[in-house]
């Protein structure tokens, strides 16, 4: 290992790939040297991307928050019977995507709860639903965990479901639902969801068939820097092999209205400084992914410019709601409009660029 750090983010700059256990060095970097490897990954970040700090228009579209998961660190998932349960049928997905083609979106992303009861059909329904009344928009959905649902409930392989909802309409997949690419974290935060093998198998389908994903970690509840470090690691591999992923978010856990955090079995969230290494170690291990993306609604506009500053190129989506981060306790999560992301980019120097689902420049 180089002898100092100066030496390790030179080096890095210089094209050495980070291993696992320096990049656990950075992210348990203390003091002021937390500012050199935002430097660092700021100075990677401006070499391969330049200075667009880009967004998409998009809007969630909430389809239902009946899931079978109901993960600990999540606050917006119910079960059918529980007080504010809902689930839309094709007329009210279609009203909202409606609405959200009224507003010049490019991507719709659907997101719900993994319904117990539903089946490949539900989803291929979904997905051309929109598909008729959006046409030209990217249809943004399916983790790998609702896949791999989909699969089971239907007897048929997640390749095939993965077809089969491309079919359909579907333009991008979520990568959501990795979390930590951990099983002993994932057994605490997430017991019900598909385990490592299976996330990383559906997303590596996905790629094959050139169906394109994002990929996402979920830090700061129980996890250890070296659970991070490995999640990064799963990632990187799998970019090496497939070139699938089109950007990295990191997503700021959520705590206050949360079981796993009640429960005792997780801490109050990531802290400031962990936001940043994040963000900056991610740029730095990263170096096959072109793009990292700030969570605003995670983070709050404040944290999201210093993220800017750190190594991050992205602020996502216009949203228009998002009500998975309100339920956690997440304020300000559910708009952004173009013109504040301008003044962000205006008070740091950059140019703002809309951007389709997958980087091309509108």
């Amino acid at each position: 290992m180089p002898h100092s750090l100066h030496d390790l983010l030179d080096d890095t700059l210089a094209g050495h790939r980070l291993t696992e256990e320096e990049a656990v060095r950075l992210l348990a970097t203390r003091g002021r040297d937390v500012w050199d490897i935002a430097a660092a990954a700021d100075e990677l970040r401006e070499r391969k991307v330049g200075d667009a700090v880009t967004y998409v228009r998009n809007q969630n579209v909430h389809v239902t928050n009946i899931c079978k998961n109901l993960c600990g660190f999540c606050g917006f998932g119910r079960r059918a019977d529980d007080p504010g349960a809902f689930c839309d049928d094709i007329a009210t997905v279609q009203e909202k995507a409606r609405a959200a083609v009224g507003r010049d979106v490019t991507e719709i992303c659907l997101l719900s709860g993994v319904h117990p009861g539903y089946t490949l059909d539900s989803y291929t329904d979904l997905i051309s639903s929109v598909r008729e009344v959006a046409p030209g928009v990217d249809i943004h959905t399916a983790s790998p965990d609702e896949i791999a649902w989909a699969a089971e409930r239907s007897g048929v392989s997640t390749a095939e479901v993965i077809e089969r909802l491309r079919e359909a309409g579907l333009g991008t997949l979520q990568g959501t639902a990795a979390e930590i690419l951990v099983d002993s974290v994932r057994a605490v935060i997430c017991p019900r969801k598909c385990d490592t093998a299976t996330w990383v198998r559906v997303i590596r389908e996905a790629h094959e068939l050139g169906i394109r994903s994002t990929a996402t970690i979920l830090y700061g509840s129980c996890e250890s820097a070296g659970d991070r470090a490995r999640h990064l690691g799963v990632l990187r591999d799998i970019q090496d092999e497939t070139r699938g992923f089109t950007e990295f978010v990191p997503l700021s856990f959520i705590h206050e209205k949360t079981a796993l955090y009640r429960a005792g079995l997780a801490r109050p969230g990531a802290t400031g400084r962990e936001d940043i290494l994040m963000v900056a170690v991610a740029r730095l291990f990263l170096d096959n992914f072109d793009h990292i993306q700030v969570s605003w609604g995670k983070v709050g506009m404040k944290m999201a410019e210093m993220a800017l500053l750190s190594g991050a190129d992205d602020l996502g989506g216009t949203m228009f709601c998002d009500d998975v981060s309100v339920d956690a306790g997440g304020d300000g999560a559910d708009y952004l409009d173009p013109g504040e992301m301008q003044r962000i980019a205006s008070d740091l120097g950059r140019t703002l660029r809309q951007r389709t689902t997958t980087y091309e420049m509108v």
